[in-house]
């Protein structure tokens, strides 16, 4: 990465000292000291600090784990998967990246919210142009016991029947009102959320769509898959066929993502059409953490991108641009016709 040198050019040396304990901390801080250092970082890069930190994670101090929150807070372009990451640490490492970063949506704060509660919450509560509804539901946990309760009859009569009622038993607080309101109106954002994901056309369509991925993985003929991926994702050939033409597997993830995919089901997929990219198990294990910290939504707006650009290709070309097997077939049919024609 351009900029090391500056940056952290003494971690670095000390790096290079055979002797020398703490490497792993070293490596972790000046990894993301000159990534924070690169003005627009390419995707290519963001991947690349990923799969150098995520598995040092394990090994360095709560010190780097903090050092590294604070300055990945401040960048524009920080990298989701390991702000993610961090965001799971207790609040006193967390909280510059729950207050004031970029990567974090709003599905992944109320996410935060649930698993760790009211020291996530309150940290959370200090971001600028905060969701009123998060917002709403931070104060119903800070102070629940000034919010107005109703009975458990009236919930049952207010509540849609998608919604869950909590029916307070004899050593159990009544639901309050105003926080079966928070509640309900956070699963409405979540809901909108996945009917957007939805009008992608990009929805995963169940086994169908799997079974076709993995056969066509499974036969050693990348054009089979590129088309059955294709297909599925609703892009291009040639923007299929790009995601699985790449050094790694950081596209063909984010594609995969897009279709909902667990991640058993991504990992042989994507061990099929990438079997050198996972020599050992901590390859497997970088493989899962990324995939369970690639947020949809982020995945699904990679997906919208791609399409984009095939519209572009189309605008500038005046025509369609390939989008199944039979037309590239069409293509490469054409192709020999004319090499044919040059021969005679």
């Amino acid at each position: 990465m351009s900029g090391v040198s500056f940056v952290s050019a003494s971690d670095f040396r000390q790096i290079a000292i055979r002797a020398e304990s703490g490497k792993a901390e070293r490596l972790f801080r000046a990894a993301v000291s000159a990534f924070c250092s690169l003005t627009r970082p390419s995707r290519r890069e963001i991947a690349q600090l990923e799969d150098l930190t995520l598995p040092l994670f394990a090994n360095v101090s709560v010190e780097s784990r903090r050092y590294v929150a604070a300055a990945l807070s401040e960048c524009e372009y920080a990298p989701t998967a390991l702000v993610r990451r961090l965001c799971e640490e207790p609040v006193d490492i967390a909280a510059p990246l729950l207050i004031r970063s970029r990567a974090l949506s709003n599905i992944d704060l109320i996410a935060l919210i649930g698993r760790h509660g009211l020291p996530h919450a309150r940290a959370i509560a200090r971001r600028k142009d905060l969701n009123p509804t998060i917002a709403d539901l931070i104060r119903v946990l800070e102070r629940p016991t000034l919010v107005r309760t109703r009975q458990p009859e009236a919930i049952a009569k207010t509540a849609p029947e998608s919604a869950e009622v909590v029916v307070p038993g004899p050593d159990r607080q009544q639901v309050p009102g105003a926080a079966e309101n928070a509640r309900r109106r956070l699963r409405s954002m979540m809901r909108a959320d996945a009917e957007s994901g939805d009008a992608t056309g990009n929805p995963f369509a169940g086994a169908e769509t799997y079974v076709k991925l993995r056969e066509t993985a499974l036969t050693g003929n990348t054009a089979f898959f590129q088309t059955a991926l294709a297909d599925a994702l609703e892009i291009d050939f040639s923007t299929a066929r790009s995601l699985t033409a790449t050094q790694n597997y950081t596209s063909l993830l984010a594609g995969l993502r897009a279709l909902d995919l667990g991640e058993d089901k991504a990992f042989l997929i994507t061990v099929a059409i990438y079997p050198a990219e996972f020599p050992h198990p901590q390859a497997i294990r970088v493989f899962l953490d990324r995939y369970r910290l690639l947020h949809r939504d982020a995945a699904l707006d990679r997906v919208r991108g791609w399409k984009a650009e095939t519209l572009s290709k189309a605008v500038r070309n005046t025509g369609p641009v390939a989008a199944n097997a039979d037309i590239h077939k069409a293509d490469s049919d054409n192709a020999a016709i004319s090499l044919k024609a040059r021969r005679v």
